[in-house]
């Protein structure tokens, strides 16, 4: 008797809970990723609703108030927390509003490479044999170049342009998915249910996307944050060498080349971009790897 009212009640045990909620609770508890995904919020809400947080416009220049350090002014008020450039713009205007310039690069940037990083990841590890070589060897041909070259190369031929900073840094994260994803499905296509599949006949498409696919999310959702870092990274330096974003748009990577020529008399028009991006990255980075040790087992305790 005192063991039936002991006994849980059907769908009351914490272990019958959902996949996704443990891995929630495992993801809020760790401080690493919970701070990494504060900072990751705080640059969305900025690039989301910049026109309402900017109190300056950021492209609007003043003769009047060039190269302004970020002190208070004759009023006692804050007219320009973070100080003004060479052109009298507002830089905490310029960083908010670079944020959505940034995210935004990184989202597409990353979402070009996802998508034929994965076409072409299950293509090979679905088909094997020499459809394999050819795509993997391609991949390879990417990586041997380093990054950034192939990146101010690709720029330089399609012309400068934010639009082709995203292309081309979404062209240099291809091979990073397609390995990924070719791994997940030479794993998953030896497993009994593709087996089952093919002997029903469902066809090779089907089989790939809606069956092996899925299953191979996770190191995919890991890698896509972190490339995020790496392309707001990117996008920086192709900005910061004129082949990015153009003036006037407000970029952190052009604000930085603008700054270094008044590097010793006005430290705050390159220093303060500069620590945006580093923000940014570290909160990508921070997340990401929260990221990974949800979802990978073999990290697990």
């Amino acid at each position: 008797m005192i063991g039936m009212m002991t006994q849980p009640e059907p769908g009351k045990n914490p272990e019958d809970r959902h996949p996704f909620f443990e891995q929630l609770d495992q993801l809020l508890r760790n401080k690493t990723a919970v701070g990494g995904l504060i900072i990751t919020i705080i640059f969305l809400i900025c690039a989301l609703f910049a026109p309402a947080l900017s109190p300056h416009n950021p492209v609007e220049a003043s003769l009047y108030d060039q190269l302004k350090p970020p002190v208070w002014d004759e009023t006692g008020t804050w007219q320009h927390i973070f100080g003004t450039d060479d052109l009298g713009r507002d830089i905490l205007s310029r960083i908010i509003y670079g944020a959505r310039v940034s995210l935004t690069v990184a989202v597409v940037s990353v979402g070009i490479a996802f998508l034929l990083g994965s076409v072409m990841g299950c293509v090979a590890g679905f088909y094997k044999g020499l459809c394999d070589n050819l795509i993997m060897r391609g991949m390879d041909l990417i990586l041997a170049f380093p990054s950034i070259l192939l990146a101010i190369v690709t720029v330089a031929y399609l012309g400068p342009s934010l639009r082709n900073a995203m292309i081309a840094i979404g062209i240099i994260y291809v091979p990073r998915f397609a390995r990924i994803v070719r791994a997940s499905v030479l794993e998953e296509s030896e497993k009994d249910y593709v087996a089952a599949a093919r002997a029903i006949g469902t066809g090779d498409f089907r089989i790939v996307f809606s069956e092996i696919f899925p299953n191979c999310l996770g190191p995919l959702i890991v890698q896509t944050t972190l490339s995020f870092a790496s392309a707001i990274l990117d996008a920086a330096a192709l900005s910061f060498l004129g082949l990015g974003a153009q003036p006037p748009t407000p970029e952190w990577g052009a604000m930085i080349a603008m700054g270094r020529s008044h590097i010793f008399r006005a430290w705050w028009v390159m220093t303060i971009p500069g620590l945006a991006i580093l923000f940014a990255v570290l909160g990508f980075n921070l997340f990401g790897d929260g990221l990974r040790d949800v979802l990978d087992p073999r990290l697990r305790d």
